[in-house]
């Protein structure tokens, strides 16, 4: 299988579900992860059909943008996931608008993973994609990944309602400008 990208410690590959599930499920199936998410899997088999679910999903897209495990290279673990994918609407229709999002293992933060991994997704979605701009929307009482978002270099665009059909805070970083790309 071809990874998507690699960064000095991690590997962003597509998930395997019969592979991954278990390791997906540390992730997912614990409420102090899951807590800024608002649903917490409840069995290693619902989470293997989850990521069936969602790899199809994303395959039938064929945009190029997705859910990625990411794989810590020194123990070959996933440690977390990493999303690239269309923000969407208070109903759940997609918008225009693209989100970087990441979710780690609690034993796997603060060791810098999720600005990592960010980093290399950014890179990926504006060098490789082409998106003009990548949002993150975040709940305001979630400081770890506002710090995250920082790190980034991501900017404070301010409260919004229009993703999810809740109150969040909206960042966002602009493609960098091209040099001699001819235009």
């Amino acid at each position: 299988m071809t990874n998507l990208l690699e960064t000095e410690r991690l590997i962003v590959r597509n998930w395997i579900p019969e592979q991954d599930a278990e390791q997906a499920f540390e992730i997912y199936g614990d409420p102090e992860v899951t807590y800024f998410l608002g649903a917490c899997e409840t069995s290693v088999e619902s989470q293997r059909q989850s990521l069936t679910r969602e790899v199809e999903q994303y395959r039938q897209l064929n945009n190029g943008t997705g859910d990625w495990a990411v794989v810590e290279k020194e123990t070959a673990r996933v440690v977390g996931a990493i999303i690239l994918a269309q923000l969407p609407d208070s109903d759940r229709q997609p918008t225009e608008d693209y989100e970087i999002g990441w979710h780690f293992r609690r034993a796997s933060w603060g060791k810098g993973y999720a600005t990592e991994a960010g980093r290399g997704m950014l890179s990926y979605g504006f060098n490789i994609l082409q998106l003009p701009v990548i949002y993150a929307v975040v709940k305001p009482e979630h400081h770890a990944s506002i710090r995250v978002t920082q790190r980034l270099g991501m900017k404070p665009v301010g409260r919004t309602n229009k993703y999810y059909g809740i109150e969040l805070l909206l960042f966002q970083l602009d493609a960098p400008e091209r040099i001699g790309t001819g235009d």
